[in-house]
């Protein structure tokens, strides 16, 4: 176990470094969980982290986390609360933050039980957003997300705060557009996107059999592409002045009620 009692050590300000550049997080292939909760997620998802630092408060608390994350090959490092202070991304008192490596997932590594419920998001851009949906995900018991074409980090500090560890309990696969149709026609599952043009009622639509939900950005919707390739295209009706929704919150609408359709039958 390493003691770190300054701010300016080499592993905590590689920590930070982490947390602030997307650019470095994509070259070393690491990122940082904060959070006890999420941190369980992490090594549950079997993630592996490369350290774990800890204030002793947290230590005491919680030695059987501790103990399992250097059972997974992680580098134990007990830090000052000063140190937390610096290294915490959020406001939490709860005195642990890890360095993980980023896991390499690919479409063939998702396992897809019969009439799967997947969700697509294509150029996602907010990591709010992603979180939320992750969020949504995770309770609905989706399959799997897709991330086509992303303009955010998967692995971003806000992803992972906003998603309270979703992006650890749901198979989270980021690919272009095209191999993501590819392997879902290879699977046989259907196709429907999100758009307020040429489209049906979501609750006329039959979701019981496997389908992806795909949804575009907010500014610009989804692109002709996948338009081209939906065996069906969806909407919410739209009752208001206002036409559009916030996307986290169409992808839950459209989410659950594959769910009822799915718990009715």
């Amino acid at each position: 176990m390493i003691e770190i009692s300054s701010n300016t050590n080499p592993r905590i300000k590689d920590a930070v470094a982490l947390q602030e550049k997307s650019a470095l997080r994509r070259k070393s292939g690491r990122f940082v969980i904060e959070g006890i909760r999420e941190t369980e997620q992490a090594l549950a998802a079997g993630i592996r982290l490369q350290a774990l630092f800890f204030t002793s408060q947290l230590q005491a608390a919680r030695p059987d986390l501790v103990r399992a994350a250097e059972k997974s090959g992680a580098s134990l490092c007990l830090i000052h609360e000063t140190v937390y202070q610096k290294l915490a991304y959020r406001e939490s008192t709860e005195g642990l933050v890890a360095v993980a490596y980023t896991p390499n997932k690919t479409l063939q590594d998702i396992p897809l039980p019969k009439n799967p419920l997947i969700l697509v998001l294509e150029a996602v851009e907010k990591p709010g957003n992603l979180g939320a949906i992750l969020r949504t995900a995770d309770a609905a018991h989706a399959d799997a997300v897709l991330i086509c074409d992303p303009l955010t980090d998967i692995y971003n500090p806000n992803v992972i705060r906003s998603s309270l560890g979703g992006v650890f309990t749901v198979p989270v696969v980021a690919c272009a557009s095209e191999e993501a149709v590819q392997w879902l026609k290879s699977h046989h599952v259907r196709i429907y996107t999100a758009q307020l043009q040429d489209s049906e009622l979501y609750y006329e639509t039959d979701m019981k059999s496997g389908c992806a939900l795909v949804m575009g950005t907010e500014a610009t919707g989804l692109t002709d592409y996948w338009r081209q390739q939906a065996d069906a295209h969806i909407r919410i009706p739209m009752l208001g002045r206002i036409d559009s929704l916030n996307v986290s919150v169409s992808t839950a609408i459209l989410c659950y009620e594959a769910v009822r359709q799915r718990h009715e039958r």
